[in-house]
């Protein structure tokens, strides 16, 4: 889910601006012939020994330009993680053991990250996610170390992991990160005084982490670094409601991203702001394991990122600062820069990388005329250790395209062919993006053996869910999601179609594009916008501008409605699910109402087997049978409340 732009080859490198470039890459020998670091412990001891004195990681706990930063070296980086490993195994963690952290970002996120894919399997969790979700995945991974925040204000991270581990007893210690020490000046002698309490109701051990990693030597390991291939992260996917599902990642995964990112994208010169959360895999290994290919420099600004405050309003300042010559970000967050004034000197920035979603042509056109910045896409998804495809380094970006394959990525665009089989699809032909790479851990993508079945095409490839084509010259072009397919009366409608077509509107920012339950139809197609801030616009107009600028009919949304904010994941995804819910019950409740019944849809909550479910509230005199009549119709099922 990253881009790069010309220019980005390192230095001394070959550039490498076509599909025939890639390929030759690729040809020069097997990937398992490549001199590559065979360990994440041994990928951080070659750059320490290349580039021990660069500065590795930056981070500021505020967003105003001149706040106080902290930045650890390469050598410095090096050491923390070694403690971190030895810290780990100490606490009785194995190679096959798990290490789960719930934290925002800051520099021990990415030390204990690291950490722990060195002792063991690391499991970032959102902290947006409720006690409940954090809990399930805990017991899901069987994790027996948590390292979190102490509780601190204006958070209540430390409250909700509490309470996820006292469900999760599997959980041996906790180990809590102080946010206090990147305070200074008088907020330091504040915070203690009103640090909000933190009941303990479980029975884990509870230390400090600074001070337990203090104790650990940091110039070697304290047990043998075993060079064998294995799983070394769990990644949960999906967004901030339902229970996510787990994927499993290999260290050769890891690997093979942090190998493109230093020898395609990224030089030991270069310095990348990234606003974007440790516990999602674009942060990680497109950015993180591409730095410690390459020893560039990475920035974290605040712990909550783009979603901290003043980091929008501050941002450019904050390029100016470290000097920037990448940006990382997602369509929503340039959709929010583009509120906001070029207010500093962002001359060394060469490109920005979006990723996440895909990125309105509109926007990107928008966006470059403001800034002079070039914006490139890239895909990638956490099923496949992430990268898949970018635009090439010094190569032609075609607009809408998410670029050339990597070398060693083999993509299919496949069809189902009704008898259990696929069919390739043709150039340009759309068809399931399907995937087979280092990064692709074949038959055991998740840690639930049922959420693999026909997960693979031909036993290989990735089935990705995602509708795409690739063009004559190779590029790859995501058009869809097979799942966000609007099926109108059967027939297939890309919401994508929907959504370029309302940004294009001067007071849109972002549009979310679902299909909404009908009786007839099965689905009509529904948009949900965010406008520009300080826009106006009716709701009439835009079904006006989408009726002149969709040309397919069937397209044209049927209800148009007019957001505060669109819901979205942490990585600023437009989170469909979220949309889906409000039109369940708008559509539901207006159906119950034309019938004359008194009971209402009060929510919608997801059931793994069964998806989004209706809540339907109990009156009396309202039978069963009654509701059933209305409801019975629409494919999304309802149950009462209960």
């Amino acid at each position: 889910m990253a881009g790069t732009a010309t220019g980005a080859a390192g230095a001394g490198q070959n550039v490498y601006a076509t599909r025939e470039d890639f390929r030759a890459l690729e040809a020069e020998m097997p990937w398992a012939d490549r001199d590559v670091p065979r360990t994440i412990h041994e990928a951080l001891s070659r750059v320490k020994a290349a580039h021990g004195a660069r500065p590795a990681i930056s981070y500021q706990l505020l967003s105003d330009p001149g706040a106080a930063n902290a930045t650890l070296t390469w050598a410095g980086l090096h050491d923390q993680v070694t403690r971190a490993a030895n810290l780990f195994r100490t606490l009785g963690v194995g190679p096959t053991d798990v290490v789960a952290y719930v934290l925002p970002n800051t520099l021990e996120t990415a030390v204990t990250l690291l950490g722990g894919m060195v002792a063991g399997i690391a499991n970032p969790i959102n902290p947006l996610l409720e006690p409940s979700q954090i809990s399930s995945i805990l017991r899901e991974t069987k994790a027996k170390v948590v390292v979190t925040l102490r509780a601190f204000p204006k958070t209540d991270i430390a409250q909700k992991v509490a309470e996820a581990v006292r469900h999760a007893p599997n959980v041996r210690h906790v180990l809590e990160i102080d946010l206090l020490t990147y305070l200074t000046g008088v907020k330091k002698f504040i915070v203690p005084l009103v640090r909000p309490k933190n009941p303990v109701a479980h029975t884990a051990d509870v230390q400090s982490f600074h001070t337990a990693l203090a104790r650990q030597p940091g110039d070697r390991l304290t047990f043998q670094d075993d060079p064998a291939d294995r799983v070394a992260a769990y990644f949960h996917t999906g967004g901030t409601t339902g229970m996510p599902k787990v994927a499993q990642h290999k260290v050769s995964g890891m690997i093979y991203n942090g190998w493109i990112g230093g020898t395609l994208l990224f030089r030991e010169t270069d310095v990348v702001m990234c606003p974007l959360p440790l516990f999602h895999v674009f942060a990680v290994y497109p950015i993180l394991m591409s730095m410690i290919s390459s020893g560039a420099q990475v920035v974290f600004p605040t712990p909550a990122g783009y979603r901290g405050e003043g980091v929008f309003d501050n941002l450019w300042k904050l390029i100016a600062r470290y000097r920037c010559t990448y940006l990382i970000t997602v369509p929503t967050a340039l959709a929010a820069l583009m509120q906001r004034p070029v207010n500093a000197d962002i001359s060394s920035l060469r490109a920005g990388f979006s990723g996440s979603a895909p990125l309105p042509i509109e926007l990107y056109n928008r966006f470059k005329k403001e800034t002079g910045v070039e914006i490139v896409e890239g895909y990638g998804l956490t099923e496949c250790t992430c990268l898949v495809a970018v635009n090439p380094p010094a190569g032609v970006k075609k607009n809408g395209s998410v670029g050339l394959i990597f070398p060693y990525s083999h993509v299919r665009i496949l069809n189902r062919d009704g008898e259990g089989g696929f069919t390739e699809a043709g150039t340009d032909e759309v068809g399931e993006i399907c995937v087979g790479s280092p990064g692709v851990y074949e038959g055991s993508t998740y840690t639930e053996d049922d959420k693999n079945k026909d997960l693979f095409a031909e036993g290989r490839f990735l089935r990705t869910g995602d509708l795409g084509r690739i063009d004559a010259d190779g590029y790859l072009f995501i058009t869809g999601r097979a799942k966000d397919l609007i099926i109108r009366g059967g027939h297939n409608i890309d919401p994508a179609v929907i959504e370029e077509a309302l940004s294009g509107h001067p007071a849109v920012a972002i549009v979310g594009a679902i299909g909404q339950p009908d009786l007839h139809a099965g689905e009509l197609p529904a948009a949900y916008v965010e406008l520009v801030k300080g826009a106006s616009v009716t709701v009439p107009e835009l079904m006006s501008y989408a009726e002149s600028h969709i040309s397919e009919r069937a397209a044209v949304p049927k209800y148009i409605e007019i957001l505060p904010e669109l819901p979205k994941t942490a990585v600023g995804k437009v989170f469909k699910p979220d949309l889906r819910r409000l039109a369940i019950i708008r559509c539901f409740n207006a159906a119950l109402d034309k019938a004359g019944l008194a009971v209402r849809v009060i929510s919608v909550i997801e059931d793994k087997k069964r998806g989004l479910v209706a809540r339907v509230s109990k009156e009396a005199g309202v039978t069963q049978a009654a509701v059933e009549a209305v409801l019975g119709g629409f494919t999304s099922p309802w149950e009462w409340d209960d």
